[in-house]
Formats: C-alpha cells, structure tokens, sequence
C-alpha cells in the first residue's frame, strides 16, 4: 500500500490573519515615526560632515546588526535569489543620498513630501479610474504649492534638490517593490543583509573622500549612531517582517503619513516654519494619497495565495 499524501497546509483562521496585519500595519506606523525622527537628526547632521558620511554611517549600522545574526548562506545564493537583493543594494544606497542631499537644501518637510510621490506613483501606476486621476492631479497641485509662490522662501527653492527629492521618491518606488521581492526570496534578514552591504561598498569610497576628522567628536558620533538606528537599522529590518504581513498598498495608505510626520519633526528638531499654503500643500498631498491608495480593490485571492498568506 501506498502511504497517504500528506494534507495540503490549511489557511490560518481569519482572527489569526487579522491579527498579523494589524501587528503589520501598527509597526509599519512605528517605523514611519522612527524614520522622520531619524532623519531630523540626519539633517542636524549633514551641514557638518556631509550627506556622504551620514548615509554610509547609517549603512555601518545596518550592516553590524545584521551580518552577525543573518549571514546569507553560500548555497542559497543563486543568481535567480540574489540580484534583487543586489538590486535593492543600489536603490539603498541612491534613495537615501538623494533623500538627505534634498533635505539639506529644501528642509525635511518639503523634501518628504515630494519623496512621497514614489509610493503614491507605484500604487496609481496600474490604476485606470478617474477617482485616481484626479487623485494624482491633486498631489501633483500640492507640490507645485508646496515648491512655488506663497513657500517660506519660494525663491530660494533649489531645483536641484527638488530634482533629488524626485529620484529618491523613484527609488524609494523601487525599494517597495524589491524589499517585498527579497522578503519572499530569501530566508529571514538575509536579503537585507546582502543589500546593506552592496550599498556600504558603493558609498564608502566617497564618505572617505569627503571625511574630515577635525568635525568628529562625541555628539556627531552619537548623532551617527541614533541616525543609523532609527532610521536603518531598526525601519529596514522591520520592512521585511511587515511586507510579510501587510500587502504594499496597505503599507502606502500608511506611510502616507510620512509626510506630516516630517514636518512635525523638521519644525521640533530643525526649527523649519511652514506658511499655511504650505501645510494646505501637505496636507492635499497626504488626502489625495491616502484617497486613492484606500479606495483600491484588491483582486480576490486565489485558495493557493490564502494559503501561502497563511504559512507566511
């Protein structure tokens, strides 16, 4: 006699499914506030050593608390499982560049709401509803306010950190994508791993050129460290645990917020003022994001993708 094959895995009950996304989507807000605070730090930070030295600091960080507890494994690193993760490597390393370079000169506020675009963008790029056009019209209306006339200083915006502001908002589009690509390809942290450390290796050879020791002392190195905590070690790590349990729209109603969250912690911690226009700006950009990624329809899922959802 044959013996019996073994039952296909049973979705997990809908209470335990419930549970894991609001676990999801509660720590996806936490790492929203951990970033922005991060990056608030990040922008005390750049006047003196340079957004060079503070990205790869950060990449420091994330590289010591991963590699000693989630070292890929030489056999699981096939070209098919690795190239995301080389991927995801280089989008680390230009988002978080471009990023700080645009809150150097457009202030934190400004330059996290246009980087917002990339989230947004991703979730209406394969949208045909005219609730979603009108959507993008709105967020597209609230950065022209936010960058033109009646900003703070509306001649004194630099469009070459609006420029900036654009491409880490492409990248962090891309980051989305490849962090959830990586989640599912490779086991636990290890995928980040390997990302860390291709974006430390295309940074560091500028953080050194740009290095100057006189700078350094005990604040900027524990302004480093917090930096590189908050705003890599601890979000990036957490992305992968969430990604698994949220879906990526869910993940950018959520971080739709992120805006908001920057100017609170650009006005607490960098003294930046907005004029009204420029919190209605914000505040059009959020509603149109989170009016358009909310309002989305999931497709129905197949019996094989509840249950994947389920073990995972």
């Amino acid at each position: 006699m044959t013996a019996a094959p073994n039952p296909s895995p049973t979705p997990e009950p809908d209470a335990v499914l419930r549970r894991r996304r609001f676990t999801g989507a509660a720590t996806q807000l936490g790492t929203e506030v951990s970033i922005n605070f991060g990056s608030s730090l990040a922008g005390l930070l750049i006047p003196i050593v340079g957004s060079f030295v503070v990205v790869a600091a950060r990449q420091v960080v994330m590289v010591a608390a991963l590699l000693p507890f989630y070292r890929p494994r030489r056999a699981e690193l096939t070209w098919r499982r690795l190239w995301p993760a080389l991927a995801l490597g280089v989008v680390l390393a230009v988002m978080n560049l471009a990023f700080y370079e645009s809150v150097h000169l457009l202030g934190l506020g400004i330059a996290a709401t246009i980087e917002f675009l990339g989230p947004l963008g991703l979730a209406l790029a394969t949208s045909r509803r005219l609730l979603d056009v009108g959507c993008a019209l709105a967020a597209g209306v609230g950065v022209v306010l936010l960058i033109g006339p009646g900003s703070s200083d509306a001649a004194a915006i630099d469009p070459w950190g609006v420029a900036l502001a654009l491409t880490a908002a492409a990248a962090w589009a891309g980051y989305i994508v490849l962090t959830r690509r990586v989640a599912v390809g490779l086991p636990g942290l290890e995928g980040l791993t390997v990302a860390s450390i291709v974006s430390l290796a295309l940074l560091l050879p500028f953080a050194i050129a740009t290095f100057d020791a006189s700078v350094i002392d005990w604040r900027v190195v524990w302004l480093l460290l917090g930096v590189g905590v908050l705003s890599s070690a601890l979000p990036y790590s957490l992305d992968t645990f969430i990604l698994r349990r949220i879906t990526p729209r869910l993940y950018a109603i959520i971080t739709s917020f992120g805006p908001v969250i920057a100017a609170v912690f650009g006005w607490l911690v960098l003294s930046e003022t907005f004029t009204p226009v420029e919190v209605i700006a914000i505040a059009i950009v959020c509603g149109a994001a989170g009016t358009a990624i909310a309002t989305q329809r999931d497709r129905p899922k197949s019996d094989l993708e509840q249950t994947a959802e389920g073990m995972a």
